[in-house]
């Protein structure tokens, strides 16, 4: 998963539009789209301000979107059950 992805998901289940969260991020809406479809990268100073807005840590985010294969240590399952109780808690 991307990072655009996984702010769209934590977005959508802290019940917020695209709008709020542009306006509450300073970024233009039309540039977070761009972000959450994957076709432009967030600048630091960006996801820092997103991230406080969906109220979720910066490292949570990039945990989310990290590709699985980088993670050795853990087996799939395990990220699996990581990832749904981080989405879950980002609910909250």
């Amino acid at each position: 998963m991307k990072i655009g992805s996984v702010i769209r998901k934590c977005r959508k289940l802290k019940g917020m539009t695209q709008l709020q969260l542009s306006d509450s991020s300073n970024i233009s809406e039309s540039y977070l789209s761009l972000i959450e479809q994957d076709k432009r990268q967030p600048t630091l100073s960006n996801l820092e301000s997103i991230a406080g807005t969906l109220q979720v840590p910066i490292s949570i985010l990039v945990f989310l979107a990290d590709k699985q294969e980088s993670i050795s240590e853990i087996t799939d399952k395990q990220i699996e059950a990581l990832t749904e109780t981080i989405y879950s808690l980002v609910e909250a």
